[in-house]
């Protein structure tokens, strides 16, 4: 019989813990009882190869899917399931590779989009544009004109605004999938600090990624999945690279 394995942290406001989630897909079982747990002020990276169950992971956590079995808990509050209106109001969040922005419309649009400030019909654009501003400078991003389209920022800048979305909307744990696909140095470097900022300044952040020496860089834990199950949950200070990767490809035995 499989022991059980927990990661043990100094940490003490668990946002989000999932307990032995299970999902199927006909026969094929993508999850097999997977149980983990995401801090206030910390980055949790989830990692494993292609078909470990991270993307069916962070879809139950954002109520794209329903699990089979097992239990959601956020700030203390059960839940069987999640919907994705239920998992915004509740403060979970999460930034796709697709960043499901507006190009062709500016940053404080993007922002306030559907929560629109308006009066006698008319939109307060000034006011907009002054709490866009404000938000960009509380999380330390670095976008000078919120006029301009987004279709015009950097991709960095672009993931700041999808960001800066899902805080103006509430959001208290920021699940990211890949964020820094398809960017250049420079640029995966500001994504990055983006996200420790987000954990120092007390948010819970995952991580979902394959690039490990980026996982290395931003995370405080590392979580391992491999066919649908947790291998292993590690503080990043404690482990190696060669460590990880061995429990990724199944070489590195769990007792």
């Amino acid at each position: 019989m499989r022991k059980k394995l927990n990661c043990e942290t100094e940490k003490t406001n668990p946002f989000l813990i999932v307990k032995d989630i299970q999902k199927s897909f006909h026969h094929i079982q993508a999850l097999r009882g997977v149980s983990m747990t995401a801090y206030e002020g910390e980055v949790l990276a989830i990692v494993g190869d292609n078909g470990a169950g991270k993307s069916t992971l962070i879809k139950i956590m954002s109520g794209v899917l329903s699990p089979d079995a097992g239990i959601i808990q956020i700030s203390g509050e059960r839940y069987k399931r999640l919907t994705p209106k239920l998992a915004g109001e509740i403060g979970v969040s999460t930034v796709y590779q697709d960043l499901a922005l507006g190009n062709t419309m500016d940053v404080t649009a993007n922002l306030f989009l559907g929560e629109e400030i308006s009066k006698f019909g008319f939109l307060k654009k000034k006011e907009m544009n002054r709490q866009a501003e404000k938000l960009l400078i509380d999380l330390d991003i670095n976008i000078p004109d919120v006029t301009v389209p987004v279709g015009n920022l950097s991709g960095g800048q672009r993931q700041g605004v999808a960001v800066a979305r899902l805080v103006h909307r509430g959001g208290k744990l920021l699940i990211f999938d890949e964020p820094t696909a398809a960017m250049g140095v420079n640029e995966s470097n500001a994504v990055l600090r983006l996200i420790k900022r987000l954990a120092n300044q007390g948010y819970a952040v995952i991580v979902i990624s394959h690039n490990m020496p980026q996982v290395f860089h931003v995370s405080d834990r590392i979580c391992v999945m491999r066919q649908g199950r947790v291998m292993k949950e590690l503080k990043t200070v404690d482990t190696t690279m060669d460590e990880v990767v061995s429990l990724i490809t199944g070489s590195l035995n769990v007792e």
